[in-house]
């Protein structure tokens, strides 16, 4: 793995998943309760003992910087080993990246200082497992010049990826960037295989042709758009399929690049069955963790029948307080604080929000440091709920960071409060 240098482009605007990257990079977006996108990427170079990575960044950087430097300083130099990022250097001109080949590009002078024989090319903001060293094993066997991670996917979500055509031998020969309509010679089948933005290229090859992408008038420097097609035309390209070997079925994938995509993988984490193992102590996923008390639910000693501080089918990170409150389906990052009869369902809050008394939150969003007034509902409104905040079409309420949430006008009356007596509870119904 020493021939290997691998480049994390983490430098996307991220504005589909606005407002959650208003104020930080899509990479550095928390997931999971105690995670960061990038994390799974990250976790699974080490994993795969890839350990010269190097992460390009460019728009609002910081938190990303500073989560890399306090949760990923693991490496030795002496064997070197490192991670660290790098933004737009502006040594060739003075433009930002304009696409994800012209960000390689402009930073082929360090992999000159390196000499890796192969560049690993990774994305920074997919949720999956993955070995690279085995598909580095696939892709040395074929003799490929170049080989891209593809994963089966259905007709229906064709426009959102680049599809690929595969013969027998695996290798590709054809490709077409986010298809409006499948053309007849990619329909022989139901099962489409798609780019999951993961390659592998021998480095003589790639600096070839992003030299000259990178003099071409009529380019968008971009691998899916440009460098693959132009590649399948004249080197040998391979897809290595993303499955199970056993069952044959698609291993767990996601592009979590819009709202709904990244609420849907975070409420996939909370189910019994999520398709990615987060409990692994295999393939274990690495972040920065702070020095937090253990989550705690209190309320029921003193106040028989009252009130309890319930958890259902959720993730609670450390430093959480539930008192007398109640979540289900939900995920709580670190320091979350809900009080007195609140109920919380089918939501994610990220650290330090704090819910007040008799709050009522579904499927809500809500980031960093933010505090709920008592008595508030949001997410059974949306109409209202528009008007004060991002909803999406599917009806998730998106809160941004800080943002204040005024008071209620009015106290909302409180008749058979599902706390009275724990024997009322129940969960089906709530």
């Amino acid at each position: 793995m020493k021939d290997v240098l691998t480049m994390i482009m983490a430098g996307g605007f991220g504005d589909r998943l606005f407002p959650l990257t208003k104020d930080r990079a899509k990479p550095a977006v928390p997931f999971g309760g105690i995670y960061r996108l990038i994390d799974f990427t990250l976790s699974n170079c080490i994993n795969s003992n890839m350990r010269k990575i190097v992460v390009l960044t460019q728009y609002k950087s910081l938190s990303l910087e500073r989560h890399l430097r306090v949760g990923w300083n693991i490496f030795d130099s002496e064997l070197d080993e490192y991670i660290f990022p790098i933004p737009p250097q502006m040594r060739i001109n003075g433009d930002w990246y304009k696409g994800t080949a012209d960000s390689i590009y402009q930073n082929l002078y360090f992999a000159d200082t390196v000499k890796p024989e192969y560049f690993l090319i990774l994305s920074a903001d997919h949720i999956y497992n993955m070995d690279y060293s085995k598909m580095l094993e696939f892709h040395k066997e074929k003799g490929a010049d170049a080989t891209v991670g593809t994963i089966e996917i259905n007709q229906s979500e064709a426009s959102r990826f680049g599809i690929m055509k595969v013969n027998q031998m695996r290798r590709i020969v054809d490709f077409e960037e986010k298809p409006e309509k499948i053309e007849s010679s990619f329909d022989n089948h139901k099962t489409l295989y798609a780019n999951m933005g993961i390659y592998i290229f021998n480095s003589d090859v790639l600096s070839e042709f992003l030299e000259e992408d990178a003099h071409k008038d009529k380019t968008n420097h971009d691998f899916g758009k440009d460098i693959i097609p132009e590649m399948i035309r004249s080197v040998r390209v391979f897809a290595y399929n993303f499955n199970d070997k056993q069952s044959k079925e698609p291993k767990y994938w996601r592009d979590v690049g819009t709202i709904d995509a990244y609420y849907e993988a975070n409420m996939d984490m909370v189910r019994d069955d999520p398709g990615l193992d987060l409990y692994d102590a295999d393939w274990p996923i690495r972040t920065y963790q702070g020095q937090y008390p253990p989550a705690k639910m209190v309320f029921t000693l003193g106040n028989p029948g009252k009130r309890f501080g319930i958890c259902m089918d959720s993730i609670v990170s450390g430093g959480c307080t539930i008192k007398g409150g109640r979540v289900q389906n939900s995920l709580l990052s670190p320091q979350v604080h809900i009080d007195t009869y609140s109920q919380i369902r089918d939501s994610i809050l990220m650290e330090n929000v704090n819910i007040g008394s008799y709050c009522k939150i579904k499927r809500v969003i809500i980031d960093k440091g933010v505090n709920i007034p008592s008595e508030t509902e949001i997410g059974y409104n949306l109409e209202e709920d528009k008007k004060r905040f991002f909803v999406t079409d599917s009806g998730i309420v998106v809160i941004a960071r800080r943002m204040i949430v005024p008071s209620p006008k009015t106290r909302a009356p409180h008749k058979d409060n599902i706390f009275d007596s724990i024997n009322h509870i129940n969960v089906a119904n709530w």
